[in-house]
């Protein structure tokens, strides 16, 4: 497949609530999103980089140069078979997932829908519709934190998965354990508590969480062995894993025992379907990741969370949670703690023009010479 242009964007959505976790407060996303032209087909790539390098180093500046100065350069005018060919190309340059991923996961698009397929199809996929939960922010108070707990379990979740931070973990979670004893309960702590904390965090073993997600350092995979040889709670790895590579170290080491996909994160789906492989051999469950992501990112990842490793509830859930209007023309609603997938070729969403061009604040059309 010849690539014959590209459209680069940064975008600026608002949120419909604060979303607060431990690196702060979250109202709106900045957003590139990349539209990949060939042979009469687009491809869509949505990127979940932030202007400020607080969940991994990445911003949306650093991606934004590189596929505009050395990726897309280095692509346009090439006929690329398929996605292992866009990744060799890829290959020389060092690091960088999140960059890379915005482009590696729109050509994957465009490659489904040149063969015709749905993506989930071509990815190995099992199943058309996914289990989902939800992931709910910091709130203002322990009141509140059971209100928003039971509005999603009564609209179908199936895993409430709470944010946690040092000062905000042990109470609130007993207080929602309490009020709901049944409920899979998880917590995500986005690397807010260091080893010296293990007294805090062995008391979160009585609570009976699913898991607790990323507790220690981003870049860590040591210590999350030591402290999980000490905790009866499965760790669940997330900001650690960013390839296949360091999927295989922290099985090795036992870090996790559950693993966080974020396609990404890992570089795309190529590097996703490795990992795939990596935790299956392991007997490692999965569960698909969310970044806030708009209409484009969420069907990326719906179709990649249909592989069989994905056996837990994930964060896709529905789009009007969090946006007024998002920027795909398909509804992407949960109904009873399960998303649809979307259907048609590729990732089987279509951009809605006009709301895109409302909320753009950059962009540059680029075309093979």
């Amino acid at each position: 497949m010849r690539i014959e242009a590209a459209e680069l964007r940064i975008l600026e959505l608002p949120l419909k609530f604060r979303f607060e976790t431990s690196f702060g407060v979250q109202t709106k996303r900045t957003i590139l999103l990349l539209r990949l032209f060939g042979e009469g087909l687009e491809g869509l790539g949505e990127g979940v980089t932030e202007r400020l390098p607080l969940y991994r180093e990445e911003t949306v500046a650093s991606a934004r140069y590189l596929l505009e100065e050395v990726f897309l350069p280095q692509i346009l005018g090439r006929d690329l078979p398929n996605p292992e060919a866009l990744g060799q190309a890829l290959n020389p340059f060092r690091g960088n997932p999140m960059a890379k991923a915005v482009l590696e996961m729109a050509f994957w698009d465009l490659f489904a829908k040149s063969l015709g397929k749905p993506l989930w199809q071509v990815l190995g996929g099992v199943r058309e519709r996914v289990e989902v939960g939800v992931s709910l922010g910091i709130q203002p108070s322990i009141a509140e934190t059971l209100k928003a707990v039971e509005k999603h379990l009564a609209q179908g979740y199936r895993r409430i998965k709470l944010k946690i931070k040092p000062g905000w973990d042990h109470e609130v979670l007993k207080a929602v354990r309490q009020a709901f004893p049944e409920a899979t309960l998880t917590a995500d702590a986005n690397s807010a508590y260091r080893l010296a904390d293990f007294p805090r965090l062995r008391r979160l073993d009585e609570l009976f969480l699913d898991y607790i997600e990323q507790p220690l350092g981003y870049d860590d995979l040591l210590d999350h062995a030591k402290l999980g040889r000490e905790l009866a709670t499965p760790i669940c790895l997330d900001e650690s894993l960013t390839s296949a590579e360091k999927a295989r170290q922290a099985i090795e080491l036992g870090s996790g025992r559950v693993f966080n996909i974020k396609p990404a994160r890992l570089g795309g789906h190529g590097e996703s379907l490795k990992v795939h492989a990596l935790a299956q051999s392991a007997g490692i469950p999965l569960w698909m990741g969310g970044m806030l992501e708009a209409g484009v990112g969420r069907a990326h990842n719906l179709h990649l969370a249909t592989l069989p490793a994905f056996t837990k509830p994930g964060d896709v859930s529905s789009s009007s949670r969090y946006w007024e209007e998002d920027i795909v023309e398909e509804a992407l609603e949960a109904e009873e703690g399960l998303m649809p997938v979307p259907e048609g070729p590729g990732i089987g969403v279509h951009l809605k023009l006009p709301a895109v061009e409302r909320i753009t604040l950059w962009q540059r059309y680029m075309s093979a010479s």
